[in-house]
């Protein structure tokens, strides 16, 4: 289990930001049509051109294209000679602009790499959050991910980072200094580090698969109540495995109730979010999702609940997309009270391919419904019990993370007060520990 680690209130400017993409189900594309004419692109930055078309006409969710002529749009793009790769990408972005949505979009290589490393929950380096100071504006670690070679070196919070493989880190921000401690799996970097009470040394680190924590959590004492509170980051690849072990770690240190904080969560896998939901739901069904023909897809409960324990779930306007999944199986199934501000309102579904060339496109290719079938699209999850935060509460919750899930954190003392109120009325029953296969 990863312990929920506060950020430093003066860092900006984290390393890792969420997945955009609901579901992402990675594909090397294979173009369609006359061989011989894919043959006559194969080199040409109309290869990659072609493919993009031809993956949206088969896989995009509306079979009008939003009343666009698509196969006028082909002969457009293939019309046109490319002197350079970012000249077809940027044909690509302007032929997709009039589908209008902003969730079918082209990923440039790097683009594509951060996505697939988001979803994918690892990445190959050293294990350190990174961050700027803002009062020294010096480069330094937010925190070192647990078992990484960082943290097997005592690299700690609060290490300024003075250089990385013998070039000045000053005035890097945290996305550049990132993208030099990634690197190969098994190379070696070296990084000069200062820390006040040992002053400057360097620590000679092998980059490895790390795993990502996107499930934190906490047992907090409210009173009589005892309340494991989790925070989930992102439905990345790795967040369900990780949200079993944290549940059953809280069963084990027996929490009479939790707080499922999804505030700022922008998403992620779709299988991810049906897994985690089976974790507190035994019966009933998830999501459903509806593709360009009509075709219906349901997902259920499988009788793999964790526990029964009275559940309250924060959600505000940055919960979207796969924790709008989520939220809304808990909410409709009537498992969790929610709490907090509408969510966002993103409810369709994208495949992400990748191209030929290293770069990428998502797309959208179905819609989904909560079990209530409430279409949320634009629209969001209305909580149970609505608690808007002021301007100045939401400023100083942003600024200061340490004040998350404390008293100064009005919607988790709502969330503990009707805790409160249904936890302690209850009679007391011993929650059994079940097994979870992850699909």
């Amino acid at each position: 289990m990863n312990q929920y680690t506060k950020p430093l209130p003066w860092l900006k400017s984290v390393l890792f930001t969420g997945a955009i993409a609901t579901t992402a189900a990675f594909s090397l594309f294979t173009p369609m049509g006359d061989r011989s004419v894919f043959a006559a692109l194969e080199d040409s930055p109309k290869n990659v051109v072609d493919e993009v078309w031809q993956i949206v006409n088969s896989d995009y969710v509306d079979h009008t294209f939003n009343n666009v002529d698509w196969q006028s749009t082909r002969q457009q793009l293939l019309s046109r000679n490319y002197t350079s790769k970012q000249e077809a990408y940027d044909a690509i972005r302007k032929a997709l602009e009039p589908l209008g949505d902003p969730y079918t979009r082209f990923l440039d290589p790097d683009q594509f790499k951060s996505l697939t490393s988001q979803t994918s929950g690892e990445l190959s380096g050293v294990g350190i959050r990174l961050g700027v100071n803002e009062k020294t504006q010096k480069l330094t670690v937010v925190e070192p991910i647990e078992n990484s070679p960082a943290a097997k070196a005592d690299i700690k919070a609060g290490d300024e980072i003075v250089a990385i493989d013998g070039k000045s880190a000053s005035g890097m921000t945290a996305e550049e200094a990132s993208a030099l401690i990634r690197g190969e799996l098994g190379t070696d970097i070296t990084l000069k580090i200062s820390r006040a009470e040992k002053g400057i040394f360097e620590v000679k680190l092998t980059r490895a698969r790390i795993e990502l924590p996107a499930v934190h959590s906490s047992v907090k004492q409210e009173g009589k109540l005892k309340v494991g509170y989790i925070v989930l980051d992102e439905f990345s690849s790795h967040a369900a495995e990780q949200m079993e072990r944290t549940i059953k770690n809280l069963n084990s240190q027996k929490v009479d109730s939790y707080v499922l904080d999804l505030r700022g969560n922008p998403g992620g896998l779709l299988h991810a979010s049906i897994e985690i939901a089976r974790m507190w739901i035994d019966n009933g069904e998830i999501v459903h999702t509806v593709d360009r023909k009509g075709g219906e897809q349901k997902f259920s409960a499988n009788q793999s609940a964790l526990t029964q324990l009275p559940l309250a779930v924060l959600v505000d306007g940055n919960s979207a997309s796969a924790s709008e999944i989520l939220t809304g199986a808990l909410k409709d199934n009537k498992r969790a009270t929610i709490i907090g501000s509408r969510t966002f309102g993103k409810a369709v579904v994208q495949s992400v391919h990748s191209l030929s060339d290293g770069s990428g496109l998502a797309v959208t290719i179905s819609r989904y419904y909560p079990p209530s079938g409430t279409d949320i699209n634009h629209k969001g999850i209305v909580p149970d019990i609505k608690l808007d935060l002021s301007r100045e509460q939401q400023q100083r919750l942003s600024s200061n993370p340490e004040l998350r899930a404390t008293g100064d954190d009005p919607q988790y003392n709502q969330a503990v007060s009707f805790l409160q109120n249904t936890t302690l009325s209850r009679p007391t029953t011993t929650q059994p520990v079940k097994p979870i296969s992850i699909r």
